[in-house]
């Protein structure tokens, strides 16, 4: 099975001496060493599949894993395998352990835009950015291991004091609605194996050995949490790329890398080097860019593909003019080539750059999916159906209880939401709880209380059929008991009713055949649901289509050809991390854009661009400089060739026209 490695892949797979570092440059075939070595420690080395975990950043890299683990290990068992994402992980300790920690083992998961309400209440603002600039504040403490009274300690300014206050008041109202957010699912294992040695010794026994993937992205609890498990010895592989850590914003901590050499004396580095994907060209320019860099260890991609096309640099008048040209480049490259539209992939540093493209791209029918856009799980249909879901898991979950208790209308106004609220905080009990209490029952008229408990009443049946009949029966019993189809066209136009029905029907009919096939009723499935919607929507079939994609959401693609758009100063790099002395993570932000390509990349940057209605002159970005010259073919600049740019120019377009003339 080791004989289609490289020598240092082989290395990698076979190492198990102490804990180790591999640190594998773009492309250089890190997920099939993780695989290998998956394999090699139960067929070779007397794991139990049981007492090892894959820990990666994303459920779509979890499920390849899983896949090509089954298919390396033909037809023998992987049972108890855990292939998984860091949240996944966390979530599955804490529900097993959840009453030490003093919750009770259905406690709920809330996404952001729940966990955005809870401070807009604690804050009593409407203000969004404050409210955008807290959240993430309280975010950043919980991913450094930081609890509301040393954030309040360590507090030196009045925001960051005031910030540190609503955290204490937000892990307060969160802990009472027996609720935790994403953050909380690294935080609180990490909390509880330092607590109680007894939990930590059962889940290193459990867990013997541990390979975490894209380890620069790890922040300074997921980094805890992994040495908590490993314990003394390091039982783990950790595979990354010191070049590709492009997360800082989100308080991942390429310092991990070094302190693992720190923490872990024993600690042993293999470099993957040998890269499977891309040209020596591509490769000559990511690596000439990359050297800019201070570096935390040496390394030079190289391969074996040959030295492949130059790289365009074209420098546009205007962004409109940019959208129109790649468009049209693409179009005419791949009816040169014969390849298809997911060959392609147009890459920008912000959303807001993709509206010109979907314009342009639509209006000459190319078909495209744009990455990190809504995800399925943001709509509000899907959300309203979850809120359900959420809170025949849990009761004890208000926000749930609030968009259930109102979606579609039952009776239940504001006025008695308000007065349960106000009762449920006096009483520090649930808005469920609270509404079949004597004390409450007496503050409102006898037609409210009816509907309220009415409600009440309809979950807590819900909730004994959740875990006895068929999920997909319970689900369309409670879509009918609702009325939600009717809803629907009652407070939509037919058309985005109908869409919505169908997104609905699309839900229900995915939850039915997951309980179906994994065994699973409804309140597992719940759980599995809250989780999956933040991490990312659910698995589809990639459709022959551009991908248009931000640098972030990019990484671990590839693509057979690239355009990267915008590379301008302010842009790339971002004008914020020019101003905050942030150049080397733009810096791997373009680098991992580079390596995205296989066969062809093509950069382009705007001599003026509009901004906020005015239109701004623009500087070509520092990284293009930083290209090696003898690989690259400039057009559209002062400094380009002006006779051999048209000339070149004159040329293909009289072999487009040709070729579509044929065609014709």
């Amino acid at each position: 099975m080791l004989s289609k490695l490289n020598p240092p892949q082989r290395e990698a797979v076979k190492y198990l001496d102490g804990p180790l570092l591999v640190l594998a440059g773009a492309g250089s075939g890190k997920t099939r060493v993780i695989t290998h070595k998956i394999v090699h420690l139960i067929d070779q080395c007397g794991y139990a599949p049981k007492e090892i975990a894959a820990i990666t950043f994303t459920n779509k890299a979890a499920r390849e894993m899983q896949e090509r683990v089954g298919k390396l290990l033909e037809g023998k068992p992987s049972k108890g395998l855990t292939v998984t994402t860091f949240h996944s992980l966390g979530l599955q300790m804490l529900r097993q352990e959840a009453t030490l920690l003093g919750y009770k083992p259905q406690f709920s998961i809330l996404d952001s835009s729940d966990s955005f309400k809870i401070l807009a209440d604690v804050l009593a603002t409407t203000d969004k950015q404050l409210l955008r600039r807290t959240q993430s504040q309280i975010s950043n403490w919980k991913n450094a291991f930081v609890t509301p009274d040393q954030a309040k300690a360590q507090a030196d300014e009045e925001d960051t004091h005031a910030a540190a206050k609503v955290y204490q008041l937000y892990q307060q109202t969160l802990k009472a609605y027996q609720a935790v957010d994403f953050d909380d699912l690294i935080r609180l294992p990490v909390e509880l194996f330092e607590q109680h040695a007894d939990a930590l010794n059962k889940w290193q026994h459990k867990l013997k050995y541990l390979l975490i993937d894209e380890y620069q992205d790890t922040n300074a609890c997921q980094y805890r949490l992994v040495k908590l498990l490993t314990g003394v010895e390091g039982r783990f592989t950790a595979v990354g790329d010191d070049d590709q850590a492009i997360y800082g914003w989100r308080g991942a901590d390429v310092e991990n890398l070094r302190q693992l050499t720190v923490d872990f004396t024993r600690l042993k580095v293999i470099k993957l080097e040998q890269n499977y994907r891309s040209t020596v060209r591509i490769l000559r320019a990511a690596n000439q860019v990359i050297a800019n860099n201070p570096k935390l260890f040496e390394k030079k991609l190289w391969s074996e593909h040959g030295t492949g096309d130059m790289i365009q640099v074209a420098a546009m008048r205007d962004d409109e003019h940019e959208a129109e040209t790649v468009v049209m480049k693409l179009m005419a490259h791949k009816f040169e080539h014969r390849t298809k539209f997911s060959d392609y992939a147009i890459l920008y540093r912000g959303n807001h750059q993709a509206r010109l493209l979907e314009e342009h791209l639509r209006s000459q029918k190319v078909p495209y999916t744009v990455s990190g856009g809504q995800s399925f799980f943001d709509k509000a249909e899907i959300k309203d159906l979850v809120s359900y879901l959420r809170l025949i898991a849990n009761e004890d979950d208000d926000p749930a209880f609030i968009r259930a208790a109102t979606t579609p209308k039952k009776g239940i106004g504001n006025t008695t939401l308000e007065r349960l609220g106000e009762y449920a905080a006096q009483k520090h009990v649930s808005l469920f709880e609270a509404a079949f209490e004597g004390g409450f029952q007496q503050l409102i008229g006898a037609k409210q209380l009816d509907d309220l408990i009415t409600f009440c009443n309809f979950i807590n049946r819900m909730q004994e059929r959740s875990t006895k009949d068929p999920a997909g029966e319970v689900l369309n019993d409670l879509l009918g008991a609702i009325q939600y189809e009717m809803h629907l066209y009652d407070s939509e136009e037919p058309r985005a009713a109908e869409t919505k029905w169908k997104n609905v029907m699309d839900f229900v009919g995915w939850l039915t055949k997951k309980g179906d096939d994994d065994e699973r009723n409804l309140l597992q499935l719940t759980q599995m649901v809250a989780l999956m919607s933040m991490l990312e929507g659910r698995e589809e079939g990639e459709p022959d289509a551009v991908k248009l994609s931000t640098l972030h959401a990019s990484k671990g693609l590839e693509f057979g050809h690239v355009f990267l758009i915008g590379v301008e100063e302010g842009i790339l790099p971002h004008r914020e991390s020019v101003d905050n002395g942030k150049i080397e993570e733009e810096r791997r932000l373009m680098y991992v854009g580079i390596t995205r390509a296989e066969r062809s990349l093509h950069i382009s940057w705007c001599k003026k661009r509009k901004r906020a209605g005015e239109t701004e002159s623009c500087e070509p970005s520092r990284f293009i400089a930083e290209l090696p010259t003898d690989d690259v073919r400039h057009s559209g600049m002062p400094g380009a060739d002006p006779a051999a740019s048209k000339e070149h120019g004159k040329e293909r377009m009289a072999q487009i026209r040709a070729m579509l003339n044929a065609k014709g």
